[in-house]
């Protein structure tokens, strides 16, 4: 049996490995899964098949209460802004060809943040009421995080191209020094305190509401649609400056569009659920050792295995230390920080 079959619909056809699905269909299935655990567990604990039941509209009012209104909207938010993040630290990794970056180490998630709380900050009134709409806040966070990995970028730029470690470093020089013009934003703008914006900063989807949901979705899906057209430019990256030249790829102009779909997809994560950290470092590692390097099958895997990490950080956030509730950045944390260094560490000879 052939290891790919080809999907046809109208006059365009695609190429999928058998296996690479078999994957994709199996991390639907255990995230949906999650999903509807997660949905249940709390200080109102639902057994599962309550849980569907609340979600078909047939559950008690209470049920329905708490599945729809609070638990569902952070539940959506932690999966897309996990998937986001993954899938802009596994377009990082491909056309920088380095496994250590993603988008919270070479500063992407700094620069949104920065540019995040600045919106916040202009554009609130004493009351801490939004005078414009929120559907604007990604556009902020996008704008932030697109100057920085540019900014990086450039700096990071050789003759021979971009060094890897170079790019490393000076992702998390500029990195800290955004971080402390936040604090200084944070500290002197008209509505944050410092403990309510730090924990926004680590990463926590606590207090989401659907207004919020219903503006990240359709930032995510219209991006992940866009990029998966850049599938095939992706794994061309991988093959280096040169031979992607030879192949007949525009490299710079590629690279140009995919910096600005990776930007984009992770300002839009940390527009609403926080600098959630490691999250684009590890979630493609994991998801190469699954299918493979190729982008096409790459991509989706990823983007399924950010939504776990981050809804499995959200879960343990919320139920660990009840009724305290412990940003779920400091989980993705104290698992990426090690992996970090443990990738640091296997890649020093390189």
């Amino acid at each position: 049996m052939s290891k790919h079959f080809i999907f046809r619909t109208g006059r365009a056809s695609f190429l999928m490995n058998r296996r690479a699905l078999q994957i994709v269909t199996g991390l639907v299935a255990v995230l949906l899964l999650m999903m509807i655990v997660s949905l249940g567990i709390g200080q109102l604990a639902i057994a599962p098949h309550r849980v569907i039941q609340a979600l078909l509209g047939i559950g008690t009012e209470m049920e329905r209460l708490v599945v729809w209104s609070f638990r569902m909207p952070r539940i959506l938010l932690a999966v897309f802004a996990g998937a986001g993040l993954a899938m802009s630290g596994a377009i990082l990794q491909g056309i920088i060809r380095n496994p250590l970056a993603s988008p919270d180490i070479i500063g992407i998630t700094a620069g949104a943040s920065f540019t995040t709380v600045a919106f916040l900050a202009l554009f609130s009134d004493r009351s801490n009421t939004l005078t414009v709409s929120i559907q604007w806040l990604p556009l902020a966070s996008f704008i932030g995080a697109v100057a920085m990995g540019f900014l990086v970028y450039l700096l990071s730029w050789k003759r021979s191209g971009v060094a890897p470690v170079r790019l490393v470093l000076i992702g998390v020089g500029l990195s800290a020094a955004v971080q402390a013009m936040t604090t200084m934003l944070m500290v002197l703008g008209p509505i944050f305190t410092a403990s309510r914006a730090n924990i926004w900063i680590t990463g926590s989807v606590n207090g989401t509401n659907w207004d919020e949901v219903l503006t990240v979705i359709p930032w995510i899906l219209t991006l992940t649609i866009v990029l998966f057209f850049y599938a095939r430019r992706l794994n061309m990256q991988e093959f280096g400056e040169e031979l992607a030249v030879n192949a007949g790829s525009s490299v710079q102009k590629d690279r140009f569009t995919l910096l600005f779909l990776s930007s984009a997809l992770a300002g839009g994560a940390v527009a609403f659920a926080g600098g959630i950290g490691f999250v684009g470092l590890m979630a493609p590692h994991i998801a190469r050792q699954l299918v493979g390097s190729s982008f096409g099958a790459l991509l989706p895997v990823s983007a399924l295995i950010g939504g776990m990490i981050v809804l499995i950080a959200d879960l343990i956030a919320r139920t660990a230390f009840a009724p305290l509730e412990i940003p779920a950045g400091v989980f993705t944390a104290a698992i990426g920080a090690p992996y970090f260094i443990y990738l640091l560490y296997r890649s020093r000879n390189k």
